[in-house]
């Protein structure tokens, strides 16, 4: 019988740090996401997340940035999110769950002071974005069924999984592709009242946009699963008569679509990617008159946001090796010329991702409403670009003045890979001169990248500090930033250069009297899961590890999760029925008997991307070698560890586990 971990010092000391860390925020935004604003910059909203005590995830609200605070403009039960300002600025669309948990419908606030909002009538599943048409006349709704698989940066599992369902008895059942898994475009009228759908009935929208008045871009596909999303194409959909015409399909992925308030050009940002929902990589400009496409040469940046400022000015955010940058791509008012150059306005060292990737909002005369952070700061809402930065509002307060004084600093760094490749990372380090025990945090992804952002947005990293431990943070091959050759370079070669990559940058930590050799160890969730669980499989240096979310055994993987191609895609379009290719050689249960690590698995078991089977698999194949190993799966969680008490429960089990092999 396991001892009850809630009844340790260990725990109760995690609990203390936390609790020191969010209690003086209970009630207030401690984080804000999805910033949007008015051309002028005269409103500007955001949506906050609120602990009013550690227990389960934050409700979110709306806040308007108002005389160097935020401004509550929601009230009432359940949460809201997704602010959507009218063109004049008037009105407020948003969407709020208060009449269903979990189940958001549109709301309106007419005069933008705290009230009573108006709902909108109820569309039959949930809303998962919005947008205002150019003329302030009808509202675009991105409406999923409550059968709809989320992303995995959403934490996987279904759309309406968190509604009270059958008894407990009653047995799950798939049977194919089922009814209410479908997303689709709806419009409505706020003067009328009027709702209806107007993608075909057939088709799976995933994201869109208005173009013109009567038009809408979608990224589509025909069928909705997630694996699906990564075959989408760019159509254009007539909202009159349900006609789509297809506008540009990629061997990679396409997303943020953005067209024009007159219907004539759109864009849209086409790059390989591992993750719905995270998009990284090339702007593409489309003329819709003359049917016409371009690149925009954005100087090396991986763009992740876009903004139509005008009919000619298409405002971009993105990433630049470690910098959020933004520019202005100017297309002229005639035929798209054939290079299109983008003039940058600002850059910077901190990060200006509130949720993954670098976002924000242009206003008119090409300033940039960011909100910002870095390791050491907190969030805060600043205009930056062109004429002198101003701090609108900070999220500060006494608990993160503690995190600060806990958490030590953070500094970029690189270092060169075996086969001369420079590589790039983020290095956090208590204070005072290493060697340190050093752990190796390995992002998700593969596709994805660090930036210095307050604590590494993980509270791992800023506990590990807390207690002596450095952590190092790498973008390796694969990683945004560096332009899609880098990114796509781990496509197909998953587990292999990327794998040398991480172990050149421990070799440099040594090697600069930074890391305890001695001391090593490795973390990391879903394909930083992958990574480390590799990783002790082909390098015995490491004295600990802890594997979230991972895949470990590709060719099961391949027939329990809802990505499959996905998975396949990366490891060179392997067929899981052949023998020795890289469904095989690249699982690390393939190689257990070669590791030597002991190691914690974690995984929630609502997961359906990486199902907690993988998890399993490489605990029992350690076990049956003589490694010490431990499996903790989490019943409430989907594709990594979010809600309290869990929380806690993991950030302890990962302190002591680092603590029990590799002591600070």
């Amino acid at each position: 019988m396991h001892k009850d971990l809630r009844e340790s010092p260990d725990y109760a000391a995690v609990a203390e740090h936390l609790r020191r860390l969010h209690e003086p925020a209970f009630g207030r935004p401690h984080h804000v996401t999805d910033l949007v604003a008015t051309t002028d910059a005269s409103r500007i909203v955001v949506t906050g997340s609120v602990y009013d005590e550690l227990d389960g995830l934050p409700r979110t609200a709306l806040y308007e940035v108002r005389d160097g605070a935020l401004r509550a403009l929601t009230s009432g039960g359940g949460s809201a999110k997704a602010a959507r300002l009218a063109p004049d600025g008037s009105s407020l669309a948003f969407l709020s769950d208060r009449a269903k948990d979990e189940v958001f419908q549109l709301y309106l606030l007419a005069d933008g002071q705290l009230g009573e909002a108006r709902p909108a009538p109820a569309v039959p599943g949930t809303i998962e974005y919005l947008a205002w048409s150019p003329d302030g006349t009808r509202i675009l709704l991105g409406v999923a069924g409550l059968g709809a698989e989320m992303a995995d940066a959403q934490g996987s599992g279904t759309v309406g999984s968190g509604e009270s369902g059958p008894p407990s008895w009653y047995p799950e059942v798939e049977t194919g592709t089922p009814e209410d898994a479908w997303r689709g475009v709806w419009l409505y009228t706020p003067a009328s009242g009027e709702l209806a759908k107007v993608s075909p009935d057939g088709l799976n929208v995933w994201e869109a946009a208005w173009s013109g008045s009567g038009h809408v871009l979608a990224i589509a596909s025909e069928w909705p699963s997630e694996d699906d999303w990564y075959s989408a194409v760019l159509s254009r959909l007539d909202v009159s008569t349900g006609e789509m015409t297809e506008l540009l399909r990629s061997d990679v992925q396409l997303g943020l679509p953005a067209g024009t308030s007159d219907g004539r050009r759109a864009a849209v940002v086409e790059a390989a990617c591992s993750d719905r929902l995270i998009v990284a990589g090339d702007l593409i400009l489309l003329d819709l008159v003359a049917g016409t496409r371009r690149a925009v040469d954005t100087a090396g940046a991986d763009v992740t946001a876009v903004q139509w400022i005008d009919g000619t000015r298409l405002g971009y955010i993105g990433q630049r090796h470690l910098d959020s940058v933004a520019g202005i791509a100017d297309a002229g008012a005639g035929p798209l010329p054939e290079t299109i150059t983008a003039k940058e306005l600002a850059a910077s060292e901190q990060s200006w991702a509130s949720w993954f990737y670098p976002a924000g909002a242009f206003t008119s005369d090409g300033q940039v409403v960011v909100v910002r952070d870095d390791y050491d700061t907190p969030q805060q809402i600043a205009i930056v670009g062109t004429g002198a930065e101003q701090v609108l509002a900070s999220l500060a307060h006494a608990g993160t003045d503690y995190l600060r004084s806990v958490a030590g600093s953070a500094t970029n760094v690189s270092w060169s890979a075996p086969d001369g490749t420079a590589i790039e990372g983020v290095l956090c380090t208590p204070a005072g001169a290493g060697p340190f025990p050093l752990v190796l945090h390995v992002h998700g992804g593969p596709i994805g990248a660090h930036q210095r952002s307050w604590m590494m947005r993980d509270h791992a990293v800023p506990l590990l500090v807390s207690r002596g431990y450095a952590v190092l943070l790498p973008n390796p091959r694969g990683s945004s930033g560096r332009g899609q050759g880098f990114a796509a370079a781990v496509v197909g070669d998953m587990g292999g250069a990327d794998t040398h990559d991480y172990l050149s940058g421990i070799d440099a930590m040594i090697k600069r009297g930074i890391a305890d050799p001695a001391r090593i160890g490795t973390m990391g969730v879903s394909y930083g899961g992958f990574m480390s669980a590799w990783l002790v499989t082909q390098d015995q240096r490491f004295k600990a590890a802890v594997v979230g979310s991972p895949v470990t055994d590709w060719h099961s993987f391949t027939y329990t999760t809802n990505i499959p191609r996905w998975g396949l895609w990366f490891l060179d379009n392997a067929d899981p029925e052949e023998i020795g290719n890289q469904v095989h050689t690249r699982s690390p249960v393939m190689h257990a008997s070669r590791a030597r690590t002991p190691t914690l698995l974690t995984a929630g078991a609502k997961d359906r991307c990486t199902p907690a089977g993988q998890a399993r698999e490489f605990y029992q194949a350690l076990i049956n070698h003589g490694v010490d190993s431990e499996l903790a799966i989490y019943p409430g969680e989907g594709h990594g560890v979010s809600r309290f008490p869990a929380v806690t429960d993991y950030l302890t089990r990962l302190v002591t586990w680092f603590e029990r092999y590799m002591s600070a």
